[in-house]
């Protein structure tokens, strides 16, 4: 079954985007380089707890 994340910018914290993912395949957290609004430019985005 696939569970809901939320990625966080690196840079300002914000929470920007949510996302599925299946736990059984992926163990590791999730992270993308994505468009932050708040910054204003392209910036990591992890995988919260």
């Amino acid at each position: 079954m696939r569970t809901k994340v939320i990625l966080v910018c690196e840079e300002c914290l914000s929470r920007n985007y949510q996302t599925t993912k299946n736990p059984s395949k992926n163990n590791e957290r999730l992270e993308f380089k994505k468009f932050c609004p708040s910054c204003n430019k392209y910036t990591i985005h992890k995988e919260t707890k």
